[in-house]
């Protein structure tokens, strides 16, 4: 299949023949072509609707627990008791999809009261995300 062009008759060319190596190549393009599909595939996702059915407007207020000196709790600048501090958490995250609370203390209380008032959070809901506020994070730091 080579072709020799001058030298010496008869003996073995030193010419690379490459038709093989094409065939071969446009062998392998057409299968990797025919492996590929014609339409590519996505991923599909199932988003979720919305419920038809009316839901109940919550407040989406961002709930604050702020524990002051002698002990005072306030739910969102609302004075609360110790002993009410668990049925008003509940009543307010029993409707609410997001379910963050924050509690902010002043600085001379114990920090026992701040780890009091997160225990009261999580036996009401322990799905409840407890966030901790600092006076630098209310700056903006």
């Amino acid at each position: 299949m080579s072709m020799s062009v001058g030298g010496s008759k008869g003996g073995p060319s030193k010419d690379i023949n490459i038709t093989p190596l094409i065939d071969v190549m446009l062998v392998l393009i057409i299968i990797f072509m025919v492996i590929q599909p014609l339409h590519p595939s996505g991923l599909h996702a199932l988003v979720p609707q919305p419920n038809k059915s009316k839901q109940p407007k919550t407040s989406q207020r961002t709930i604050v627990v702020q524990v002051l000196d002698h002990g005072l709790v306030k739910i969102n600048q609302t004075p609360v008791t110790w002993d009410t501090l668990g049925p008003e958490l509940s009543a307010i995250y029993k409707t609410r999809a997001e379910k963050v609370l924050f509690v902010k203390g002043d600085n001379d209380i114990p920090f026992a009261l701040i780890a009091h008032v997160i225990d009261i959070t999580k036996g009401v809901d322990p799905s409840i995300t407890v966030g901790i506020l600092t006076p630098k994070m209310e700056a903006g730091q």
